[in-house]
């Protein structure tokens, strides 16, 4: 039996993100390969940004999301200098569930693409729970 969805948070919501690559953004830099073009890492960072700023403006209050599960293919390689965007769509609502298809793009090709999935939760309940102490 599928939840009820949360006021507000309905499929359709959208935001993207932008990324100038750096030399900091790179496989090297990041620990994820030994070439200097945008990392996996960063990229898929910069999605899971976007899917967060899709649902921000309609979270209800003391309420966040907090990622769950990601799938991405990194399909083409960006250099230094090159710019990046981000876009992420709130495809399905489940309850708490939340899943986004994201791709990222360079202006002439698709960087990569996939999904993400984000759980809604009671922000403060969240970080008591993940600072306590055994």
């Amino acid at each position: 039996m599928q939840e009820q969805p949360e006021p507000g948070l309905t499929p359709g919501l959208t935001a993207r993100m932008e990324l100038t690559v750096t030399d900091a953004d790179t496989a090297q830099a990041v620990g994820s390969g030994d070439v200097p073009v945008l990392g996996t890492p960063r990229v898929l960072a910069l999605a899971e940004a976007a899917s967060v700023a899709a649902t921000a403006a309609s979270l209800p209050p003391g309420m966040t999301t907090v990622g769950i599960r990601i799938e991405l293919d990194h399909r083409a390689a960006t250099a230094v200098g090159r710019t990046v965007h981000a876009q992420a769509r709130l495809a399905e609502v489940d309850g708490r569930r939340l899943l986004f298809e994201v791709r990222v793009t360079d202006g002439t090709e698709t960087v990569a693409d996939g999904r993400v999935e984000r759980m809604l939760v009671d922000r403060r309940r969240f970080v008591e729970r993940a600072t306590r102490t055994a």
